[in-house]
């Protein structure tokens, strides 16, 4: 979103779906955005499991999250921000030259593997610092967001929650580039001006990351509403069968049930390979869970039936909006940037 690129969270969780099953109907955005899902995913996992993390690292994600990039490795040309594609002159910034950049990464690398601040405090200027080293020819921006959940989960302050801290930062894009503005500092390093820019930083990121905080802890909310009222629509269909109104823990269907939140988009086969039970099973679940409103049967693939929880995907939709609303609330200040269109309340695509 951030980078202009908005499908609906429907067509990602269906591209997720095509990386391992036969899906019609994918968009190029989609695939792009659930590749960049898994590669993310694949590499924070690594840089946070990691004893150690090298330079090597980050160019290794640098290159896995901008698969078609064609300069690789540390920048060997001067870059800028702003301005033109021709000289720095009218640059808002220009970070430093190429040949310092090996051992400026070096340093910020060392300071990551450190533990000289807590985690919070190192994952602000760990971001900061890289997006002022700027060491990439271009996906510096994307780098320098994975490396917020990576300080963060490497010191043990969010271990299994992504917060949504660049998002927040995105939408408050002005106190964003004022802050990171006096980070970049012109005096030395420990003179009163310096450490001004830097407390004026801290002070954005932290603000960003107390409301990043409150609206996962909204969206967990409304996530625990959902799953209620699912349990509620499923008991409601059973006892209209003559069966009872919960089914046992253990069961393919309430097994089912619990991953919805996580994986939106099920197929039998997806159920076969998740959850390790029969494909008829799978599929039994599937149709208890679609003939109680649960969810909603899609053709994804000849003679492949889809089963869509769209409460989870409007409820993702609505969060990604508000995010994006420089008041967190779209009734009262509308997204300022590309976000996923409303909630169809037809249910249509």
């Amino acid at each position: 979103m951030i980078e202009g690129i908005a499908p609906s969270a429907q067509q990602v969780a269906l591209a997720e779906l095509g990386l391992s099953e036969n899906v019609r109907g994918i968009s190029a955005q989609a695939k792009l955005v659930a590749n960049n899902i898994v590669v993310l995913r694949r590499a924070s996992e690594d840089l946070v499991s990691a004893p150690v993390v090298h330079v090597e690292d980050i160019v290794a994600l640098h290159a896995a999250l901008l698969p078609d990039e064609r300069h690789r490795g540390l920048r060997t040309v001067q870059n800028w921000i702003g301005g033109n594609n021709w000289n720095p002159l009218d640059a808002e910034f220009v970070p430093p030259q190429p040949e310092d950049v090996p051992g400026l990464m070096t340093d910020l690398l060392a300071y990551v593997n450190g533990a000289s601040h807590s985690p919070l405090i190192q994952a602000a200027l760990v971001h900061a610092q890289f997006e002022t080293v700027h060491p990439f020819t271009d996906g510096n921006g994307r780098v320098g967001r994975a490396l917020i959940h990576t300080v963060l989960a490497r010191g043990g302050l969010s271990p299994d929650a992504i917060l949504p801290i660049s998002l927040v930062l995105a939408t408050l894009s002005g106190g964003y580039v004022a802050g990171l503005t006096s980070y970049r500092y012109d005096a030395a390093v420990d003179s009163g001006d310096a450490v001004a820019g830097q407390v004026d930083w801290l002070r954005v990121f932290v603000d960003a990351a107390g409301l990043a905080v409150e609206q996962a802890r909204r969206i967990a909310g409304d996530v625990r509403e959902l799953e209620a009222e699912w349990h509620a629509r499923l008991a409601s269909h059973r006892t209209a069968q003559g069966l009872r109104a919960q089914p046992r823990a253990d069961s393919a269907v309430s097994r089912v049930l619990a991953i919805l939140p996580e994986a939106p988009v099920l197929t039998a086969r997806t159920i076969e390979r998740i959850l390790g039970i029969s494909f008829n099973a799978g599929r039994a679940a599937l149709e208890e869970l679609a003939d109680a409103a649960v969810l909603t049967r899609k053709s994804i693939e000849r003679g492949t039936t889809g089963y869509v929880a769209r409460d989870i995907l409007d409820l993702v939709t609505v969060a990604e909006r508000r995010l994006a609303s420089t008041r967190f609330d779209t009734r009262v200040s509308p997204p300022n940037r590309p976000v996923p269109a409303r909630p169809d309340p037809t249910g249509r695509d």
